[in-house]
């Protein structure tokens, strides 16, 4: 038996190992990624997925002294897929909406994100993930311009796309949406209004690297 401040201070010690390790990858990466193309800004990302559907999402709410608040909903599971990419120091953000994920999916949305950013003409891009089975590098075609940096096992606190969802869930939360087409139309305006003066504040990690101009 081990006092609760004890098991506090073990598990402040494994996240910050956990913070140290990613950043030394980070930091391998950016240096590769710099010492092959010296004439581009190097900037590291981060992706990630969230999964929505007809399940409603529930959340307290304030409401008058003795009085339940009531909140319609109708399960169905019924699924969409928000994936994310986001640049966490300037909140630049580019989203995408699938029905479902799978390597091949993911390797044509890594493709399509290269060309939208101009990752391999304007710019280097370090991306950081989690170790979802779609996102392992065996097999999966890696565009020019682009580096991926795993976290580590178990480590969600370190991603900084997570703190996207629940700006993502805003419009939908103790809401019943009738079918997948409206909770896509919802979702789709949602993201286009989530610009990065919005989105900075909530992904600006202060140990995350800063972009690195070139030479």
């Amino acid at each position: 038996m081990v006092g609760p401040g004890a098991a506090a201070a073990a598990s402040a010690r494994g996240h910050t190992r956990a913070e140290s390790g990613l950043q030394g990858g980070l930091d391998a990466a950016v240096a590769e990624a710099r010492a092959a193309h010296p004439d581009r800004p190097v900037e590291v990302w981060a992706e990630d997925e969230h999964r929505l559907g007809l399940k409603p999402i529930r959340r307290r709410v304030w409401a008058p002294t003795g009085q339940r608040p009531i909140a319609l909903g109708h399960h169905r599971y019924q699924w969409l897929h928000v994936a994310a990419f986001v640049q966490p120091t300037s909140g630049e953000a580019v989203w995408y909406l699938c029905s479902s994920l799978s390597k091949p999916f993911f390797a044509e949305l890594l493709a399509t994100f290269a060309r939208e950013t101009g990752a391999g003409r304007e710019r280097s891009i370090v991306l950081v993930l989690d170790n979802a089975g779609w996102h392992g590098p065996k097999d999966l075609p890696i565009p020019d311009g682009i580096r991926l940096v795993f976290l580590p096992p178990y480590s969600p606190e370190l991603q900084p796309a997570e703190h996207l969802w629940p700006l993502v869930d805003e419009p939908i939360v103790n809401r019943h949406l009738a079918t997948l087409d409206e909770l896509s139309t919802i979702v789709a305006e949602r993201c286009r209004q989530l610009d990065a003066a919005t989105l900075q504040p909530h992904t600006n990690f202060y140990w995350w690297p800063r972009p690195v101009q070139p030479s």
